[in-house]
């Protein structure tokens, strides 16, 4: 969780910098680590590590499922269009770096399929649809309040209730990139 978490607190306070989105200080303790709130920090570790239980559930639960050619070419589409839709906004910061980064690592889960041989396609897509609830309502509450605010210049300016579209992609990359890890790392 360690390298994702660095990773997205990296991407979190340049994005904060440059007012891609910031935060309402009205609802954040005040309390700072790197100059993000403590709230935005822990969400890295929280929320990756809940739906990695999920991943392990799903795994553990229904060990006949399968890891399907249909599933890897879902998410290779996903990739194909991510990252098509990225180069062409990519003016937009949040929309360019979010499709860009997702479709990449997409892309080298792929190319490096043999490295990354136990990540389970079809368990990760379950995991990510079951995962989408949650994230919707939690999401659409901190959007809605406000807790986070979007700068609308830098994203698509689509919402789902009141989230931009991007975050859609932004958790599957979290997500994406903590289970790789969990079942690279599990396996060794």
């Amino acid at each position: 969780m360690l390298l994702p978490a660095f990773f997205y607190i990296c991407w979190d306070i340049f994005f904060t910098h440059i007012k891609v989105w910031n935060f309402n200080p009205e609802y954040v303790t005040g309390i700072k680590v790197f100059n993000l709130p403590v709230e935005e920090v822990l969400f890295f570790f929280v929320v990756p590590y809940c739906c990695t239980f999920i991943y392990e559930c799903i795994r553990c639960y229904f060990p006949a499922l399968k890891d399907t050619a249909a599933a890897s070419v879902i998410l290779k589409v996903i990739a194909a269009i991510l990252f098509m839709a990225g180069v062409f906004f990519f003016d937009r910061n949040y929309t360019g770096f979010t499709f860009v980064f997702t479709a990449a690592f997409i892309l080298i889960l792929f190319l490096l399929r043999s490295y990354f041989s136990s990540f389970h396609v079809t368990a990760f897509l379950v995991t990510f649809l079951i995962s989408l609830l949650p994230f919707l309502v939690v999401n659409g509450f901190l959007t809605a309040i406000p807790v986070v605010r979007y700068n609308d210049a830098e994203n698509l300016g689509i919402r789902i209730y009141t989230i931009p579209f991007e975050d859609i992609f932004y958790g599957m990359l979290l997500l994406m990139m903590n289970i790789v890890g969990y079942e690279k790392f599990r396996k060794q």
